[in-house]
């Protein structure tokens, strides 16, 4: 079966790109590229790759397919094309410049492919692109200056922080436009050039280009992995590769072909209304919530029927970890360590629930979400996931997502969350840190009745011993 694949994408890539038709209609000859072959297909309806609107196409998603050989001029053909997606395959020639022709395209991605050459000027002509993805290809010459003219890609940082368009040339060899001839140097952000707006102020347009060098701000670094990359870091997902657990699903250890270590997050029972297109806005929306107690999100993979997001690998792990999992002769976490988690933790809320636009909502705040970094500085995981799993499109939901213990009770009974539930989880959370328990732990039911942290601090505050709660470094 694994000897057809070949076979299947060249049919699929050749429907697509070779076949054409006569007519006067917009999109009746894209659609006939799609519509008209021997398998009978109908591209509308039966293709996971293609999203349509109104008879018409406006997506393709064809990354990671083995594709090889040269991008067609057909693809013009797709009047309303708003996303292309050719990422992680072989194919090569010059950066097509009758892509400029693609004027509704708002997204472009061609990462990992064998294209070379510069980028037209032409495509200053996108007016509507917001994403350009180009990197790991052999792409050399100038940023063209045209690309200032495209509004969706002028905006400035911190302005609109959260529509932030994505710039990647990683791996390329570009220069930097005609005010800048020195290459793109790594590890940096780089003008382009500059324009002035309508009201007078002067925009400019940054490309972020990824290095050795770790910013602690990243535009425009989010990769897009394929099911092959993730399954060969994880070992499949085997499960001595499992490092954590929680109300969204298992993350995994990892490593890449190029030995970084990544934390690999599966994400279950999953449901966007919009599909992957919505899943991957939301992922965007994440990746651009920049903050010191913020994990970063480096990546993501999709496919049918799976939906993958990759991290940094924190070797220190989690303060659950640290307080109760460490084997004999590992660091624990004294006095000055806590304190200074319970700040980092509560300056990384504050960022979600005050500087993020739209908010976001955690939902499942614990010691195991706090993860430590080399030097054992705190940053919150798992924020954001709820939006990437839940049904509805807007943070209140009537689906609990949490972990038992650390979800307020008003949450349980209304289903309601609010930056009020998340106060109250990181409460839950001072009282492990501070005591080294579990928030819900049933071995408690063999003394007593309160399984749940909160209430056996009730009730050792009611017979004056909270001395007892006091635990050794």
């Amino acid at each position: 079966m694994a000897s057809l694949k070949p076979i299947v994408n060249w049919l699929m890539l050749f429907i697509l790109l070779r076949i054409s038709f006569a007519s006067t209609e917009p999109d009746v000859e894209g659609t006939h590229m799609l519509n008209n072959c021997i398998l009978h297909l109908r591209p509308c309806y039966s293709w996971s790759h293609v999203t349509c609107r109104n008879g018409n196409v406006i997506s393709l998603s064809l990354a990671s397919n083995e594709f090889s050989g040269t991008l067609s001029p057909s693809i013009t053909k797709l009047k309303f094309l708003a996303s292309l997606d050719f990422q992680d395959n072989s194919l090569k020639g010059v950066l097509p410049v009758y892509l400029a022709n693609l004027t509704h395209l708002q997204n472009l991605n061609l990462a990992n492919n064998n294209f070379r050459g510069p980028i037209s000027n032409t495509w200053g002509q996108l007016s509507n692109l917001k994403h350009l993805v180009l990197r790991g290809n052999h792409i050399s010459g100038d940023i063209p200056d045209s690309l200032a003219n495209i509004v969706g890609l002028t905006e400035l940082i911190p302005m609109q922080l959260f529509t932030v368009p994505t710039f990647n040339f990683t791996g390329t060899r570009l220069s930097c436009g005609s005010s800048l001839k020195e290459p793109c140097a790594s590890g940096s952000s780089l003008r382009v050039s500059t324009k002035k707006s309508k009201l007078g102020r002067v925009r400019d347009v940054f490309v972020d280009v990824a290095g050795e060098d770790d910013c602690k701000i990243s535009f425009g670094q989010l990769r897009r992995f394929s099911w092959r990359e993730i399954e060969r870091a994880t070992n499949n997902f085997d499960e001595s590769n499992i490092i954590g657990q929680g109300g969204f699903g298992r993350v995994y250890r990892g490593v890449l072909s190029d030995n970084v270590k990544i934390a690999v997050k599966r994400l279950t029972d999953y449901n966007s209304p919009g599909g992957e297109a919505a899943f991957v806005r939301e992922v965007q929306l994440i990746s651009v919530a920049v903050h010191r107690n913020l994990l970063r999100l480096i990546g993501f993979c999709t496919t049918s029927s799976e939906r993958i997001l990759v991290y940094p690998f924190m070797k220190n792990l989690s303060v659950a970890y640290r307080l109760r999992d460490r084997k004999p002769g590992e660091k624990g976490l004294d006095w000055p360590t806590r304190k200074r988690i319970a700040f980092g933790a509560a300056h990384g809320l504050e960022y979600l629930h005050e500087y993020c636009n739209p908010k976001i909502i955690h939902r499942d705040l614990k010691a195991a979400n706090i993860l430590l970094d080399d030097d054992f500085e705190p940053v919150l995981g798992d924020f954001g996931l709820a939006k990437l799993v839940d049904t509805k499109a807007t943070h209140v939901t009537t689906q609990v997502r949490g972990t038992m213990g650390h979800i307020a009770p008003e949450y349980l009974s209304t289903g309601k969350s609010s930056e009020k539930t998340d106060v109250f989880g990181y409460g839950i959370t001072l009282l492990e840190l501070v005591t080294g328990q579990r928030a819900i732990d049933l071995a408690r039911l063999e003394e007593e009745e309160d399984v749940l942290l909160l209430d056996h601090i009730k009730k050792l505050q009611r017979e004056n011993r909270l001395d007892d709660l006091w635990t050794e470094t």
